[in-house]
């Protein structure tokens, strides 16, 4: 069963492509069946090519960051497994469009599962220098080569109560583990 993962972020031009590519890049890596979208919660970058400044940093890491900018729509909260905010901002935005417990109970921060950081959030880049989209592009990454694929309804494994910062379980798109 292929998990269907959308990543989501303010315009849709920087952090979540930049999630988008970096956990299909991941996931090609190891056969690990899954279908990454992203999305912004806002509608003024509709149509428009990721930042220049992240497709730089994509193609300074290998990583190859393309798409047309999109809002999150209503079909979105049923077509995906799990939607990932890069922000706190981005989470209030998608629980304010949810049209259903279920769909909100699909919805997490980014970072969520990432236990080698104290940091919940990846902060929005845009406008900022060329190094702050290296992080991000680089904060991604890590959380992807780290990550893999939720488990437990799938069929697969939960970490125990307390593991990580997403509440019993972990997302784990890449590894499978």
């Amino acid at each position: 069963m292929t998990l269907k993962v959308l990543v989501v972020c303010a315009g849709n031009i920087c952090r979540s492509p930049s999630a988008e590519a970096a956990i299909n890049e991941a996931a090609l890596a190891r056969g690990v069946d899954v279908h990454v979208d992203s999305a912004g919660t806002g509608w003024w970058n509709i149509g428009e090519q990721p930042n220049d400044q992240v497709i730089a940093a994509g193609n300074r890491a290998g990583l190859n960051i393309e798409g047309r900018a999109r809002k999150v729509n209503i079909l979105d909260f049923d077509r995906h497994d799990v939607i990932l905010a890069m922000d706190r901002s981005n989470l209030r935005d998608l629980m304010a469009m949810t049209p259903s417990l279920e769909a909100r109970a699909k919805m997490r921060l980014f970072r969520t599962y990432d236990t080698t950081s104290t940091e919940e959030e990846i902060p929005d880049p845009y406008g900022r220098p060329d190094d702050i989209y290296d992080d991000g592009r680089k904060r991604g990454r890590e959380e992807e080569e780290g990550g893999g694929e939720e488990r437990g309804e799938k069929g697969g494994k939960k970490k125990g109560k307390g593991e990580g910062r997403g509440g019993g379980h972990r997302f784990r798109v890449v590894t499978g583990q």
